[in-house]
């Protein structure tokens, strides 16, 4: 096992809450939000919770939860006050008319219609009106702060850690099921929480699918297995993928097209800067694919953000829009599927800078045989 690095950067909330009164002031439509994601939550706050939302205005940010987590609650930051009551979202909303807001903003993607109607039921003949709005968290979490960066790292090195003590395990016969749970069990073992998504395994034909989910089928010499893990440490994700050739001397079709995907992953690795349009960067990777007609087995985007949720701003595609922030934390995952035959993909968390790019899952990304 390498050194999992130490966790020792602390996260500033009052520099997350002075962003989130910043990013409202710069609109006009809204004098105050009401965060009821709980990722975003989590992030303004510290608060991890099932029940929980914020209300953020120029004088006061203000979290409520219930009394599950109530002995949490009040370890949060000083600049936040607590209410410990189980109707969330209303008691925000009803602060927010307390003190007067006349446009509050509320995020739309994370709420139900019914939830939607309840809150305007509430504002009903009241000064207060409701502005549907969707990232303003989001945007925010798309630069990673010291104290993420290094939950992301640990959650990456844990990763890859696991990974290196599975491999000696793996044999001929064992069934993706079995190499995904021992996986995860290395996981456990290396300091995970938890692993930050479903893992894929698969094998053979099956490594065509891009999200297969692993099953029965055994694992036979001459199989691509592809793996695509990740471990969650402090809520933060690592998301990363490998694929090995198993039991025997690659085929000429597997050599080659794994070489290919593995200069794809390389150009877009280079060319990742601040700056730089995700569509680009996309579009970089697939030209690589292209010099051998195998763009068109490229099935989904480059990547995307990664923090406290899996799949988090940016995205990378060439139908997404935008660039890539400074401090930003993303992945690099092409990938070429031939239906029926096998599939290949490699996948690395980077961390963005001015100074350059750091790959949080630095583990071999050469063909490598197993078993």
């Amino acid at each position: 096992m390498t050194g999992i690095p130490v966790v020792s950067a602390a996260a500033n909330f009052g520099e997350r809450i002075g962003q989130t009164r910043r990013a409202i002031a710069e609109r006009d439509d809204i004098d105050a939000l009401i965060i009821s994601d709980l990722n975003n939550v989590r992030w303004l706050t510290g608060l991890a919770s099932s029940n929980a939302a914020a209300l953020v205005t120029e004088a006061q940010v203000l979290l409520v939860t219930d009394s599950r987590y109530a002995q949490r609650a009040i370890a949060v930051d000083p600049l936040i006050d607590v209410v410990v009551y189980r109707a969330a979202l209303a008691t925000v909303l009803s602060a927010a008319i307390e003190a007067g807001v006349r446009t509050v903003g509320v995020e739309a993607e994370s709420l139900s219609l019914a939830s939607f109607e309840g809150l305007k039921t509430a504002i009903h003949e009241t000064a207060t009106e409701l502005v549907a709005t969707t990232g303003v968290i989001e945007s925010l979490r798309a630069t990673k702060d010291d104290s993420e960066v290094a939950a992301l790292a640990m959650a990456c090195t844990i990763s890859t850690d696991a990974l290196g003590a599975l491999l000696p395990q793996i044999a001929p016969g064992m069934t993706e099921v079995q190499i995904a749970r021992q996986l995860e069990f290395e996981m456990g073992k290396a300091g995970a929480q938890d692993r930050a998504f479903e893992t894929i395994v698969a094998t053979g034909p099956n490594s065509a699918i891009p999200h297969h989910v692993p099953g029965t089928r055994a694992l036979a010499a001459g199989d691509f297995l592809k793996i695509d893990f990740g471990a969650m440490y402090d809520g933060y994700h690592a998301d990363c993928t490998r694929t090995f050739i198993v039991g025997g001397e690659p085929t000429d079709r597997q050599v080659a097209v794994y070489e290919v995907v593995k200069a794809a992953a390389s150009a877009a690795r280079a060319a990742l800067v601040p700056g730089i349009e995700v569509a680009q960067l996309d579009s970089i990777a697939r030209e690589v694919l292209a010099e051998s007609q195998l763009d068109e087995l490229f099935t989904h985007g480059l990547g995307h953000g990664v923090g406290l949720a899996i799949h988090e701003s940016p995205l990378l595609a060439a139908s997404a829009a935008g660039t890539i922030p400074s401090g930003a934390v993303v992945t690099i995952e092409p990938g070429v599927y031939l239906p029926g035959e096998f599939g290949v993909r490699i996948e690395d968390t980077c961390h963005v800078t001015d100074s350059g790019v750091t790959i949080l899952t630095e583990f071999t990304r050469e063909l490598t045989r197993i078993a």
